[in-house]
């Protein structure tokens, strides 16, 4: 047997993720004991295009324009990419590997391991200066593992032993076993009201979509800026709709108003101080960055989950009846 087991979470997209291929060490801070190795790899590639910047020979270019297409063409194979999430803290014997596969809470390290990677591609996006670089979801998994391995096995991404997790999300139901057909449905009703030009997205709806990705990656100070430009693009455009069904819901959400231009101004105070974020693998009350208070004021965030929650019920109860077909 090996001297050294380590125990890995990994993931598999059906898409490339962005950063290159390769091994990174994830820390809190400077000098802080690492919290994950992050193995990255892509497969079943083909020879990928030139990255932004980079400039396609003449040839190239040439060539490119005279391929004729076929007029039923093969469906073009899709890139995999696997990321493996290793705890850097190895285990010596197949027995304890073992107990801890086998009392393993499925969704709380799914979790856990979903958050440290969208910390990556956070700061990838960021170090790239991409916008179009996203978080993931494990919902959007094609496979996930769990298991151990050596630790030339785990850092390409394989292992001795593994098995599949499966993921109900957080509340605990497949998303494909909806009871309410009509709550199924309501979202292609949606779609088809605004494809055919007879209805329009808010503002306040994106605004609160990337409200939710911080917050529930941990980002709760990015969260409560995000959610004060919601709010206030809420309060304009729900009220000017006159639905009288809506009146109690937005008055709610005006009261809550000033808590949450509270939690902005305080995440904007303490943008220059320094954050010392918990363990990812945390529990996740454990891991967000909410801080001491301070002469800022202390970022609160069940302040900023509770008005958040509410103004996506809002927004919800809003879809509710269904669209009209004209």
């Amino acid at each position: 047997m090996p001297d050294r087991l380590f125990l890995f979470v990994q993931f598999e997209f059906p898409w490339e993720l962005g950063p290159p291929d390769g091994r990174y060490l994830m820390r809190a801070h400077e000098g802080s004991e690492p919290e994950r190795v992050v193995v990255l790899g892509t497969l079943g590639a083909q020879r990928r295009a030139p990255a932004r910047g980079q400039m396609l020979s003449a040839v190239s270019r040439s060539k490119s324009r005279r391929r004729p297409a076929p007029p039923e063409p093969e469906p073009t194979p899709v890139v995999t990419a696997r990321a493996t999430l290793v705890d850097p803290v190895s285990v010596s014997a197949e027995r304890q590997a073992k107990a801890w596969l086998s009392d393993l809470d499925g969704e709380r390290e799914i979790q856990a391991a979903a958050v440290v990677l969208n910390r990556v591609l956070h700061f990838h996006r960021i170090a790239a200066a991409d916008p179009y670089v996203h978080e993931i979801s494990p919902d959007q998994a094609l496979v996930i593992r769990a298991g151990w391995g050596e630790g030339e096995q785990v850092a390409d991404g394989l292992w001795l032993h593994a098995r599949e997790l499966p993921w109900r999300g957080p509340a605990g139901v497949r998303r494909k076993r909806i009871g309410d057909r009509a709550a199924a449905l309501r979202p292609q009703e949606r779609l088809a009201e605004l494809l055919g030009g007879r209805g329009a997205t808010l503002l306040c709806e994106d605004l609160v979509l990337r409200a939710r990705l911080d917050l529930d990656n941990g980002r709760v100070a990015h969260a409560a800026i995000e959610l004060r430009a919601a709010y206030a693009a809420a309060l304009t455009e729900l009220p000017a709709e006159r639905r009288e069904d809506l009146a109690i819901r937005i008055a709610e959400l005006d009261k809550l108003r000033s808590g949450v231009d509270e939690q902005a101004r305080v995440a904007f105070a303490r943008l220059g101080e320094q954050e010392s974020d918990a363990s990812p693998a945390a529990s996740s009350t454990e891991r967000r960055d909410v801080q001491p208070a301070t002469d800022a004021g202390k970022l609160d965030e069940e302040v900023v989950r509770h008005a958040l929650g509410r103004l996506e019920a809002t927004l919800r109860a809003r879809t509710a009846p269904g669209f009209r077909v004209k």
